[in-house]
């Protein structure tokens, strides 16, 4: 299925969409870079960017593009092509599109401004990221074959990870302030890939003294090998299991 990943590949990349999404992340990190003297700011500002137009993007751009394959999937499968092997092609084209799109738009300016850990922090939390809202926009494709609803379903998982979720913690936090949560934050925070994320850049920047007791106990666990392959771990099985729910919906599913 290499000539599906391919094609895949170099139409999405040709695609006015992700130039814009491009050249969007290139201005942004270059203009970022050249207003802060600090490069140190210019990352900080650089990664509220990443956690909220990266996923955006991902799971939006994925979407509307698989719906716009569907008589292309359908004609492939009307080929002796094996539907498990099909999807995870179409993912592979979809997923290392936009990753070569990030990486050109940030890691570009990153490298050249910034070729420190904290900016290859922030690169591999952009990868990570757009290999896991891809996931989830492959599910939620599946899952209907309405456009309007698999785009609606996309937004409400955007809206509800980066939005809804902090303030669900907040409220759990608020609501049992008066009990040790610090094992419990641990738990919510591998429940939100892009709390992950903006963890794994915090606690490079040494932000994370800035926020008491359990700043110092993500340092203490985040900051160790263990904590490091725990993260990477946890930002596998955020890829891997949407993407595994896809594949067994559309091995089943009646196109």
């Amino acid at each position: 299925m290499n000539k599906v990943i391919k094609y895949v590949w170099f139409d999405i990349l040709q695609n006015k969409i992700v130039l814009a999404y491009t050249a969007f992340l290139l201005v942004v990190s270059f203009a970022l870079f050249g207003m802060e003297s600090n490069s140190g700011k210019a990352l900080m500002s650089l990664l509220n960017i990443v956690l909220m137009v990266v996923p955006l993007i991902s799971l939006v751009f994925t979407t509307i593009h698989f719906y716009n394959s569907y008589e292309f999937i359908e004609l492939l499968l009307a080929q002796p092509i094996n539907r498990t092997r099909l999807l995870l092609s179409e993912y592979a084209g979809v997923a290392s599109s936009l990753v070569t799109a990030f990486l050109v738009g940030v890691g570009l300016p990153v490298l050249l401004l910034d070729a420190s850990a904290t900016g290859a922090a922030l690169l591999w939390t952009g990868v990570s990221l757009t290999l896991v809202f891809v996931s989830l926009a492959f599910l939620a494709s599946v899952l209907t074959r309405d456009k309007a609803k698999g785009i609606g379903l996309a937004l409400m998982l955007w809206f509800y990870f980066a939005l809804l979720y902090d303030g669900l913690v907040l409220s759990v936090l608020f609501t049992f302030s008066d009990y040790p949560l610090e094992k419990l934050m641990l738990v919510l925070t591998t429940l939100n890939p892009i709390d992950l994320g903006r963890i794994a850049i915090m606690l490079q920047m040494d932000i994370s003294a800035l926020m008491g007791y359990t700043g110092a106990l993500y340092k203490d666990f985040f900051g160790s090998i263990l904590g490091s392959v725990y993260s990477v771990s946890i930002m596998l099985l955020w890829a891997i299991l949407p993407l595994y729910s896809a594949v067994r919906i559309f091995r089943k599913k009646d196109l």
